[in-house]
């Protein structure tokens, strides 16, 4: 039965699209089928470029899902909120059409890892957030972090949502590519251990550091223990 996860970050620009081509390389290594998908796309017309990005890091070549839209459904010029860059655009997304290009590809790839656009409460109408969506379909999310100022109490911020919703989160990626502190950057991590137990989710971190270590020979990202949690 194909596996579909759900990533996200605390913020904008913390990292995810990299961490999921990363991750789905990593996938692809160990014999899996996987298909990276976006939820939506703003600041770009065509094919998605995360999802370019994506195909980059997992070392192929743009696949006919990408071509008739199937891995971004939505892709608006303007860079700024979904609801917002559809509007502009005078339409409207609809939750349903994504869901069913997620469906559509979970029965051809044993993992469909389905990024999602900014933070969890970024709007996709506006009546309706990204975490509003995942809740209502279930998914399970891995959740992407750095040890940069204000990680901290957006990381929290975003498990005691998780928490509240009933959403599970296999664990974090802790994106420690910029340069930090290695006070902070230890004593960041212990705290959010220490919160994914409190909340009773997988105490699962991840680190992620540039993409130039992953290119290297005999190199992959060393993520394959955020797949092995049971989904609830």
């Amino acid at each position: 039965m194909s596996q579909v996860t759900c990533i996200s970050g605390i913020d904008t620009g913390i990292g995810k699209t990299v961490a999921t081509g990363l991750m789905a390389k990593a996938l692809l290594s160990k014999g899996y089928s996987v298909i990276t998908q976006k939820v939506v796309q703003t600041g770009c017309t065509g094919i998605a470029e995360d999802i370019q990005v994506h195909r980059k890091l997992m070392g192929g070549e743009l696949l006919p899902e990408d071509e008739n839209g199937l891995t971004c459904p939505y892709v608006f010029s303007k860079a700024c909120s979904p609801h917002l860059a559809a509007e502009l655009e005078q339409t409207r997304i609809d939750t349903d059409t994504i869901t069913l290009a997620t469906q559509t590809l979970a029965e051809k790839y044993d993992h469909v890892l389905l990024e999602g656009a900014g933070g969890l409460m970024v709007p996709l109408t506006r009546e309706l957030t990204f975490l509003d969506y995942i809740q209502e379909r279930g998914y399970p999310l891995i959740l992407v972090s750095s040890p940069r100022l204000g990680s901290v109490n957006h990381t929290l911020s975003a498990l005691e949502l998780a928490k509240s919703r009933g959403i599970e989160i296999k664990g974090i990626v802790y994106n420690c590519y910029d340069s930090c502190d290695n006070v902070i950057c230890s004593d960041s991590k212990d705290v959010f251990v220490s919160f994914l137990q409190k909340y009773g989710f997988s105490s699962t971190l991840v680190h992620m550091t540039s993409v130039e270590n992953y290119q290297k020979p005999n190199t992959s990202f060393d993520c394959l223990q955020l797949f092995k949690t049971k989904i609830c």
